[in-house]
């Protein structure tokens, strides 16, 4: 079942009116990413042998959905840079400093949708603008809806996984060291990992 539309076991002819279920049509709103169940993480290549996982722990998000046409949909987050977090304290103090993140002079990453697609099933995608050193550049995130629920708290939640990946050097982010053995200490190709739940506003 997909977010916007569930699929029908015999097509309708193309000349009748798109229809969505109740229960599909009833998650349209708006929503706010929930921190403590959301993670925005990233993976880098290091030394050319292992990865290096991280994430951001300081963000805020808001989600509008529209359950009869998805192209309506759109996305806003805003990650807080100071909060990264890689399980290790000195890598952490060098991302937040001058030769990565520049924390102090660009407090802030942000996202914003400008396009949103259904691709089938429960995959969508979502273009916008990624703003990182006072650069933005566009970006597409490949979606798969989880499913909706209400908690026990009486929270209306939808969730979503979704993954892209950019060069960090569009962005201004070009630190490295050489290697003995040849290439760089850090990739220059970063993958974004997104685990979503967001509530729907009262």
């Amino acid at each position: 079942m997909g977010l916007f539309g569930r699929k029908e076991s015999t097509p309708a002819p193309a000349s009748a009116p798109a229809t969505v279920s109740p229960d599909l049509a009833a998650l349209t709103g708006d929503y706010s990413l929930d921190p403590a169940h959301t993670t925005i993480g990233f993976v880098a290549r290091h030394a050319m042998v292992t990865n290096v996982k991280g994430s951001f722990l300081d963000f805020t998000g808001t989600l509008h959905l529209d359950g009869a046409d998805p192209t309506r949909s759109t996305a806003t987050i805003d990650v807080r840079m100071e909060s990264v977090e890689t399980g290790n304290a000195d890598r952490d103090g060098h991302l937040k400093s001058s030769d990565f993140f520049k924390t102090d002079e660009f407090p802030t990453m942000t996202f914003r949708s400008a396009k949103a697609e259904a691709l089938g099933g429960d995959d969508y995608r979502i273009t916008g603008d990624l703003s990182i050193l006072g650069v933005t550049k566009p970006i597409t995130i490949d979606l798969e809806f989880n499913g909706a629920a209400k908690d026990p708290f009486g929270n209306e939640r939808v969730g979503f996984e979704g993954k892209t990946e950019i060069l960090r050097s569009e962005w201004g982010l070009t630190w490295n060291a050489a290697l003995e053995t040849g290439g760089f200490l850090v990739s220059d190709k970063i993958k974004l990992n997104f685990d979503i739940s967001a509530i729907k506003n009262a």
